[in-house]
């Protein structure tokens, strides 16, 4: 299922926000609407934001009317900023713009620009798809017949281009015959979990059953959960990772409970870069999102909310990264770069 798709001067992506109630694309005929949608959370996932970006570039350079190669960098390059300020935290989406720049850069002239960035936006898609795959075979080897599997916010079809990470895992073992069962949390406040990932695996025929986040701990107390896969929207040099907020204290809670906690990314999510899960910026969202639910105010008026979108795992609560070159432990993730 694509999540989202370039055609000619429009990107087209599922709104997911009205998920599970409705399945609706909607069309984005400029990189501030691409924008719009990033920042309105109707598309999201480190990968699926990389194509976005991409995207958003594609189509800023076909509807453009710069006569100069020169005036066309400069729109795609500003088109870029704004992309960039969408969300800070997910690497994926600054490696998609700086890849469609590149193309744009090295073209010979004004015309070679936009089919390049073009090019470059379609490639970047392709590659997702592929690359998810091969994460997916990689992590299937890790599950066994009759795991329960635990999976926190949506690292599915959803959040890439097409087949996901970590639900990309469960998919490929689900596919090879293996009897998985998936607990997956509902994920506060905006409830990916429960709206996105039950959705993608129950259209698919794959037992899921969905926990509020506060759950966890008991139902690993209680021996329910065999294994714990998530993705990451970016990973430092040293093996810390950055994901929905709420994947840290499901991995400490892995740990306590001797439970093996794989995270599922494409080596793209690795900033190298970065040595430290500090040095990762954390994104706080708007207040309004723990205010209210679905419209209804479930804060008091005068209390003051605090929404970051994101935690730190430490590398040391990390079992290994299930990556399309192979699964590495923390302290292994340089050797995923060797030629």
């Amino acid at each position: 299922m694509r999540t989202i798709e370039l055609r000619g001067d429009e990107v087209i992506l599922i709104d997911q926000t009205q998920l599970p109630l409705r399945l609706v694309r909607i069309k984005c005929r400029s990189a501030e609407e691409v924008a719009e949608a990033i920042e309105q959370m109707k598309i999201r996932g480190a990968p699926a934001l990389a194509a976005a970006a991409a995207m958003a570039l594609a189509i800023t350079a076909v509807k453009s009317r710069a006569r100069t190669k020169g005036q066309l960098l400069r729109e795609l390059e500003r088109a870029g900023r704004r992309i960039g300020r969408t969300r800070p935290t997910a690497v994926n989406l600054f490696v998609g713009l700086e890849r469609a720049l590149a193309a744009a850069r090295s073209a010979a002239d004004v015309e070679d620009v936009r089919k390049a960035v073009v090019r470059e936006a379609e490639a970047i898609a392709e590659e997702d798809v592929k690359v998810n795959r091969k994460i997916g075979e990689n992590g299937a080897m890790l599950m066994e017949d009759g795991d329960v599997v635990l999976t926190h916010c949506n690292a599915g079809s959803l959040a890439t281009v097409d087949y996901g990470t970590a639900l990309g895992v469960i998919r490929a073992a689900h596919s090879s015959g293996k009897k998985i069962e998936v607990i997956a949390t509902e994920t506060r406040p905006l409830l990916q979990g429960a709206r996105l990932t039950a959705w993608e695996l129950s259209r698919e025929g794959i037992p899921v059953r969905v926990v509020t986040d506060g759950m966890v701990g008991y139902l690993m107390a209680k021996g329910m959960i065999d294994k714990v896969v998530v993705g990451a929207d970016r990973i430092a040099a040293n093996g810390d990772a950055a994901n929905k907020i709420g994947t840290y204290s499901i991995a400490v809670l892995a740990k306590e409970h001797r439970i093996p906690f794989y995270i599922a990314a494409p080596t793209s999510t690795v900033d190298l870069k970065v040595k430290t899960g500090a040095e990762i910026p954390i994104e706080e969202r708007r207040p309004e999102e723990v205010i209210f639910f679905r419209g209804v105010r479930v804060v008091p008026k005068g209390v003051k909310v605090f929404n970051p979108a994101f935690d730190i795992t430490p590398a040391r609560y990390i079992t290994a990264f299930i990556t399309e070159r192979g699964v590495v432990k923390p302290g292994e993730l340089s050797k995923l770069f060797k030629s």
